[in-house]
C-alpha cells in the first residue's frame, strides 16, 4: 500500500478503460475524489450503482462516460443535469451486465479485514461477482466498517490495497414518520403472518412498515434498514437475514458486525429462490412513487426528478406473487396535494401491474388478485375516491 492513493490508483486505471464504484452505504468515499482526478483526461468511463449517500467528491465530469445502474442522492445532480446516463435494469440484470457490454477492467471498493483475510464489508450487491469473473480490485481497507459479507475471504492477489481509513459506512437517517405512513405500515403488518420472509426498500415509508411488524418474522431483502435491530431486540427476528446491503446508522452497523448476512445479488434478488415452493412466504413490502390506474408502478421519478431507481422493486414484487406469498405496493394516497393515482405514469413502468397484488394507502387496501382489467381500474379508482392526477 502506498501513502499517495492517487499515485496507486494511476498506475491501475489505464487511459480508455472502464471502472466499476463499489456502492452502497460503504463506497470507498475516500477514493472518489483520488479517482476523479486519475480519470479526468484519460477517457476513463464509469459504471456506478445504488449511492444513497451524498458523494461531493465524486465528480462525473472527469469520466468520459458515466453509467448508473440504479441511483440515489449521490447520482441525482449528474443524472439530471445529463453528466450520467441511467441504464434501465432490475437489480437481478446488473450482473450480467457487468459481464457483457458494460464489464469493467477494474472496481474500486472498500474491503475489511477479517479473521481469513479480506472480505466486503457493508455491501457485497455486484461486487463478488465481478472479483469471481477476475476483475481486478483497487480497495481502501476500513477500520470502521462492519464485517458482515457471508462470503469467503477475498483471493489473495485480488485486491491491490491503495488507502486506509477509519471512517465507516455513510449513516442513512430515516425522518420520523407521517400519521399517512403510520396508518399505511399498520394496515401492511397486518398482512405479514407468523414465520413470513419479509422484504423492504429504503426510505421513510419502509422503515415505517418493518417497524409495524408484531409477529416472528424473517429478512429476506435486498437491504436491511435499522428496524431489523429493534425486530431483533423485540424477540421477532426468525433466523439470519438474507441481504445484499446494510443501509442505516451506527446502530444497524454495529449490530451486524460479525454476522454472516451479506450475499451476493446473483442470491439474494433470485426469484427462483425467493418465490421457491416450500419456502416461508415472501412477502414483498414495496413503496412507489405513483401507480396508474392499471396497477403499474412507478418507482423512478417524478416528471424531470430521478428521486428513485428500479432496484430490486420489480424482483421482489414478481417474487411475491409468483410464489405463496403477496406482493404488496404501498403509497400515500396524495404527493403535495396530488393524487398519486394516475391515468398515465410521468416515468415508464418500473414494475408491471401483473406482479401487483395489493395497493395500500392510508385509505384502506385494494385488493387486485383475480381482477381482470377493468375491476382492477375500480378497485383502484375507489381506493382514491375516484381523485385521479
Amino acid at each position: 500500500m502506498t501513502s499517495d492513493p492517487e499515485s496507486a490508483l494511476a498506475a491501475l486505471v489505464s487511459n480508455g478503460s472502464r471502472v466499476a464504484l463499489a456502492d452502497g452505504c460503504g463506497t470507498p468515499r475516500t477514493l472518489h475524489g483520488p479517482l476523479s482526478r486519475v480519470a479526468a483526461g484519460r477517457a476513463v468511463s464509469a459504471v456506478l450503482g445504488w449511492h444513497p449517500a451524498p458523494a461531493p467528491d465524486l465528480d462525473p465530469a472527469a469520466f468520459d462516460d458515466v453509467r448508473v445502474l440504479m441511483g440515489g442522492p449521490g447520482t441525482r445532480a449528474a443524472v439530471e443535469s445529463g453528466a450520467a446516463h441511467v441504464v434501465p435494469a432490475r437489480l437481478s440484470a446488473v450482473p450480467a451486465l457487468l459481464r457483457g457490454p458494460l464489464r469493467p477492467d477494474l472496481l474500486v471498493a472498500t474491503v475489511v479485514r477479517g479473521p481469513d483475510g479480506l472480505r466486503f464489508g457493508a455491501e457485497v450487491g455486484y461486487l463478488r461477482g465481478l472479483v469471481d469473473s477476475g476483475t481486478p480490485v483497487a480497495a481502501v481497507l476500513s477500520h470502521g466498517s462492519p464485517c458482515s459479507d457471508a462470503g469467503p475471504a477475498l483471493p489473495a492477489g485480488a485486491v491491490t490495497v491503495v488507502a486506509e481509513t477509519a471512517e465507516g459506512p455513510a449513516e442513512l437517517t430515516v425522518p420520523a414518520p407521517t400519521t399517512d405512513d403510520e396508518a399505511i405500515a399498520r394496515r401492511v403488518a397486518a398482512l405479514v403472518p407468523p414465520g413470513a420472509r419479509i422484504q423492504v426498500g429504503p426510505g421513510r415509508l419502509a422503515a415505517a412498515m418493518a417497524a409495524a411488524i408484531e409477529v416472528p418474522v424473517r429478512l429476506d431483502s435486498g437491504l436491511l434498514p435499522d428496524p431489523v435491530v429493534d425486530l431483533d431486540a423485540r424477540g421477532l427476528l426468525l433466523d439470519q437475514p438474507v441481504s445484499t446491503y446494510l443501509a442505516g446508522t451506527r446502530r444497524l452497523y454495529d449490530w451486524a458486525d460479525g454476522r454472516a448476512l451479506l450475499h451476493p445479488v446473483e442470491h439474494t434478488h433470485d426469484i427462483g429462490r425467493l418465490s421457491a415452493a416450500g419456502a416461508p412466504p415472501l412477502i414483498a413490502l414495496n413503496a412507489a412513487l405513483e401507480i396508474d390506474v392499471d396497477g403499474q408502478v412507478n418507482v423512478e421519478g417524478l416528471g424531470r426528478s430521478a428521486a428513485g431507481m428500479i432496484g430490486g422493486h420489480p424482483d421482489f414484487a414478481a417474487a411475491g406473487a409468483r410464489g405463496d406469498g403477496l406482493s404488496v405496493i404501498a403509497l400515500a394516497s396524495l404527493h403535495r396535494g396530488a393524487p398519486t393515482l394516475v391515468e398515465r405514469l410521468s416515468r415508464p413502468v418500473s414494475t408491471p401491474s401483473q406482479d401487483v397484488d395489493l395497493v395500500v394507502t392510508e385509505r384502506g387496501t385494494a385488493d387486485l388478485r383475480g381482477l381482470d382489467r377493468a375491476e382492477r381500474r375500480r378497485a383502484l379508482l375507489e381506493l382514491w375516491d375516484g381523485a385521479i392526477s
